[in-house]
């Protein structure tokens, strides 16, 4: 399977997800390659955070890659691995386009405020320019970065249910210090230690969610 976390507003926690999510697939058994396609290279940064942390073994192979060759190398490289995850940061980009050419998913988090909730409709525009030549793209959207308090939860999962061409994900995943402690050894919520049980739990629901969504109908990209 080839995700690629990806939005067009930064500050929504894309690289938290694409890094979370791969350790969540390295707990699987799956043999994982992560791309950092984004030019801020947050996701090279974990990378290097993990290199010392885990005294080299990182559990997965990294690489960066962005541009027009990201869509041929990442083809190349999708027999070699069980799951490819790509971070493409928060901008349209040559990038993050070329991602969406090779990818099986599409997974758009949205903090929930009113300035990231109303780029919706460009990410939606997005996805109708991409979906002509990857069909079989499945895009999911889910809210991240949420706050235990107020109604700006609510009120942005209402707007993201209504979305096009988006399926929305009813978890979200919160602002939580686990996250960003978890980020600077390099490592996922679900390897730090003591366990955060919130944070662990939020984000294994989210990822056995996108896995649910996608084993119903989700094709192969040729």
């Amino acid at each position: 399977m080839i995700y690629t976390v990806g939005g067009i507003k930064g500050g929504s926690g894309k690289t938290t997800i694409a890094t979370n999510l791969t350790v969540f697939l390295l707990q699987q058994g799956r043999d994982v390659l992560l791309v950092d396609a984004d030019d801020q290279e947050s996701a090279t940064d974990f990378t290097a955070f993990r290199h010392q942390s885990l005294d080299g073994e990182l559990g997965y192979t990294a690489v960066k890659l962005t541009g027009r060759e990201l869509h041929a190398s990442v083809t190349r490289l999708a027999t070699k691995y069980d799951d490819i995850v790509i971070d493409t940061g928060g901008r349209d980009t040559v990038s993050q386009r070329s991602a969406l050419t090779v990818s099986h998913a599409y997974l758009v988090p949205f903090a929930p405020r009113s300035l990231d909730i109303w780029t919706l409709r460009k990410v939606e525009n997005l996805i109708e320019e991409v979906m002509p030549f990857n069909q079989g793209l499945r895009c999911l959207t889910f809210i991240n970065k949420a706050d235990a308090r107020g109604t700006a939860k609510d009120e942005a999962a209402d707007l993201l249910r209504g979305a096009a061409n988006l399926q929305f994900l009813d978890t979200s995943v919160g602002t939580r210090i686990a996250f960003a402690n978890a980020a600077a050894a390099g490592l996922g919520v679900l390897e730090l230690r003591p366990v955060d049980e919130k944070a662990s739990q939020e984000v294994t629901e989210l990822c056995r969610l996108i896995q649910q969504a996608l084993s119903k109908d989700t094709q192969p990209v040729t």
